[in-house]
């Protein structure tokens, strides 16, 4: 059976990954980002361009975004030339990014009002997960809508939950992040306290690994740090404008988050000092002192 054709936006570190698999699982292609020459990879592999988001999402099954900011997912879906205003609109539309609950849930109120299903499905496990097809994919819209996209998702992840209406993927991804970033502010901590107390890092890492301390950041990026690799897989700024919808739906929520705060500083310090487009391990060499002294960095006060 003949995979559906797919209108894809944004060819990013992630969305890069997750469509060169989809074309390799045989998906057509229709790809559009704001650069052409960032697509050309894809556009060489088979891939057809699409001049706007809505002719990406003209005459296809499905259309996924995996945008920066919300107001890139508000652009390519609910915008002038987005993927509603397409002529044949898509039966389901698909945002990977990690944004804002609420506009989860008004573009799924837009979306049903087109006849089109709308699911949020922000994702997990950086660019190796993309790369690998073993993201964690976080789920929330119809459950029919859901189980049509399953197929798709089970090629760009090996964790894919449905948790429910409109929105609620994101929210799971904020409580991912959350546990992101907490994990970065103890691996920062760590790997300083490690080198001034004049431990090797190579054991350290090996002791804690196999421990309770274990988990994701430490076999993946604290050897990065180590090697003073601080390319991203994920990016500083996605990682700040993600620990600010944070700390917006705690607000909603009526929860003050500490150590969110104190993680969004950290990271906003970072992005002050023009460390964006850097890994999000960039805290942990900037604490230990492997990306030297940044001037006026200092996460750890108001």
């Amino acid at each position: 059976m003949t995979p559906p054709r797919i209108g894809w936006i944004g060819t990013g570190v992630m969305g890069h990954a997750m469509a060169h698999r989809l074309l390799h699982a045989g998906y057509p292609l229709k790809v559009h980002t704001r650069t052409k020459a960032k697509a050309r990879p894809l556009l060489e592999a088979g891939a057809d361009w699409a001049e706007t988001p809505a002719d990406a999402a003209n005459d296809t099954a499905i259309c996924c975004s995996i945008v920066s900011l919300p107001t890139d997912v508000e652009q390519v879906h609910l915008g002038e030339h987005g993927t509603l205003q397409a002529p044949t609109k898509p039966q389901i539309l698909i945002d990977f990014t990690t944004s804002s609950p609420g506009l989860a849930e008004r573009l799924a109120e837009r979306a049903t009002a087109h006849g089109t299903m709308a699911l949020d499905a922000p994702v997990s496990g950086g660019d190796i997960g993309a790369r690998d097809g073993r993201l964690s994919i976080m789920v929330g819209g119809p459950e029919e809508g859901f189980l049509q996209a399953e197929p798709l998702f089970e090629h760009l992840g090996s964790t894919i939950v449905h948790h429910g209406a409109p929105g609620a993927g994101q929210r799971a991804k904020l409580v991912n992040q959350i546990l992101v970033a907490g994990g970065m502010l103890g691996l920062a901590e760590a790997m300083a306290f490690s080198e001034q107390s004049g431990l090797a890092y190579d054991r350290v890492l090996r002791s804690v690994s196999a421990g309770a301390a274990g988990s994701w950041a430490v076999d993946h990026l604290a050897p990065r740090v180590a090697k003073g690799d601080f390319a991203p897989g994920f990016f500083v700024a996605h990682l700040k404008k993600d620990l600010g919808l944070v700390l917006e739906a705690g607000e909603d929520l009526g929860l003050p988050l500490p150590t969110m705060q104190l993680a969004f500083r950290a990271y906003q310090a970072l992005s002050e000092n023009g460390m964006d487009a850097l890994g999000t391990q960039a805290l942990a060499g900037v604490v230990s002192g492997k990306l030297g002294e940044v001037p006026g960095f200092s996460p750890y006060h108001s």
